[in-house]
């Protein structure tokens, strides 16, 4: 059964709609350089596993605060090629084995003796025009793809994309973290340029919040229809203008407690709900990762270098402020993710089974896996049905593993569709409606797409 679903929906178009892929690759279409710039580099579950096993960053070819990595391309891949036996048993391994086979035609094992093999041969077809973004975008059967970008960008990547003439469908993500989270290491810079960008007064109070209104118009003009709010905690507040404004001064001015900026960052995800009912974009919140736990790799190597650590989340009274306010709004459409796998029976199920506003994203980063998959089915189902879920995304920036990411998801929900049916609680029509659902169409509905 698991089968004959699975054959039903393997070759469905992939929507793609959160994740991290640059879109000047599809904008200018230029080849690749080689193998490291393409899987290694931008892929943080790589080089995270090696890191914790002693092997410094810039042997990897990941660029530091000082520059562009010395080490030559060939040597970084040996560095990681030797090491592969690191990510046996993980989802890594199994996106990579699927890219090596299906993309590249390799069919021989990645270790220390087949590095060279494995450079080369993928070096050679990044430089024939099968292998340029475009054409693999095409190949890959992408229906759509959603980037994520700042409000200070100025799209210009976007913008030559639909100028183009290509009819590749490349969407941004407004993700207003940099002008939101006072402790945000760039945010009196990028405060600045959020009002050069905007021409609004940025540093008052309805200033600030037109210049959102402002940039969440352009984003939607070029085919945004989604935010994205990646906050420590899932917590929200009600605040009164007065109180908003006089908490905002606070923040401008650089006077502020922790305590004050996480309620800054809690008042203004009610903000931006209050904004999406306005213009229709679609809120996801991506709570919970204790970011840049290393402060030593942090200092020498910036964000997003795999030092992101889960910890608890809470959600029934984090999210209570804002639901009390718009919670019965259908028009407001609010995606909850989580890294905390204990909320998803005890809290995020049973909101989502209940709120008109809410649905639950699906197992996201470290929970992207065939085991985090099945087990987000097992303790959500129950409760929230599959319908108050949205499909699949696959949050990354390596694209190459987007294939086979989703195709992982689809093998899973199958699986799970299966069991259901052998067990009775499911018969096979419905399980083959809910698995193209699952697969395809639940995205589309969600993310207004």
């Amino acid at each position: 059964m698991a089968r004959t679903l699975y054959a039903s929906v393997r070759d469905l178009p992939i929507v793609s709609p959160h994740g991290h892929t640059d879109p000047a690759w599809f904008a200018y279409d230029e080849p690749f350089d080689n193998a490291v710039q393409l899987l290694l580099a931008p892929d943080h579950y790589l080089y995270r596993m090696l890191y914790s096993q002693g092997v410094p960053l810039e042997q990897l070819g990941v660029a530091s605060r000082r520059g562009p990595p010395s080490v030559e391309p060939r040597a970084a891949w040996r560095q990681f090629a030797s090491r592969y036996m690191l990510f046996r048993g993980t989802p890594s391994a199994l996106w990579l084995d699927q890219v090596f086979a299906d993309v590249f035609g390799l069919t021989v094992r990645l270790d220390a003796d087949t590095a060279d093999e494995y450079f080369d041969t993928i070096g050679a077809a990044l430089r024939t025009p099968a292998f340029r973004p475009r054409a693999l975008f095409e190949r890959f059967n992408i229906e759509v793809l959603a980037t994520t970008e700042s409000p200070t960008d100025a799209l210009q990547a976007h913008a030559a994309i639909r100028h183009s003439g290509w009819p590749g469908r490349i969407i941004s993500t407004y993700r207003p973290d940099p002008v939101i989270d006072p402790e945000h290491a760039h945010f009196r810079e990028a405060l600045g340029q959020f009002a050069d960008i905007t021409g609004e007064d940025a540093h008052s109070w309805h200033g600030y919040l037109a210049a959102h209104r402002r940039r969440r118009a352009a984003f939607a003009l070029a085919g945004t229809t989604a935010t994205d709010h990646g906050h420590p905690t899932a917590a929200t507040a009600d605040l009164s203008d007065r109180e908003a404004q006089a908490l905002f001064d606070k923040v401008i001015c650089g006077r502020f407690t922790p305590a004050e900026a996480e309620l800054f960052r809690a008042q203004m995800l009610t903000e931006m709900a209050r904004m999406s009912l306005d213009d229709g974009l679609v809120m996801q919140i991506h709570p919970g990762a204790f970011r840049n736990h290393n402060r030593a790799l942090y200092a020498s190597h910036g964000a997003d270098m795999g030092a992101d650590i889960p910890q608890p989340t809470d959600y029934v009274r984090a999210l209570k402020p804002l639901l009390d306010r718009f919670g019965n709004d259908a028009r407001l459409a609010v995606i909850l993710f989580t890294l905390d796998e204990s909320a998803y029976s005890r809290e995020l199920a049973p909101l989502a089974g209940h709120y008109p506003v809410l649905k639950l994203g699906p197992a996201w980063w470290f929970h992207d896996s065939p085991e985090g998959m099945r087990r987000f089915r097992e303790q959500t189902t129950e409760t929230a049905g599959f319908y108050n879920t949205v499909g699949f995304n696959d949050d990354t920036r390596a694209f190459l593993s987007i294939p086979a990411r989703h195709d992982a998801a689809r093998r899973v929900d199958c699986a799970f569709l299966a069991r259901l049916v052998s067990e009775h609680r499911l018969a096979e029509d419905e399980a083959a409606e809910t698995a193209a659902d699952l697969a395809y169409r639940l995205a589309k509905r969600a993310y207004r797409l």
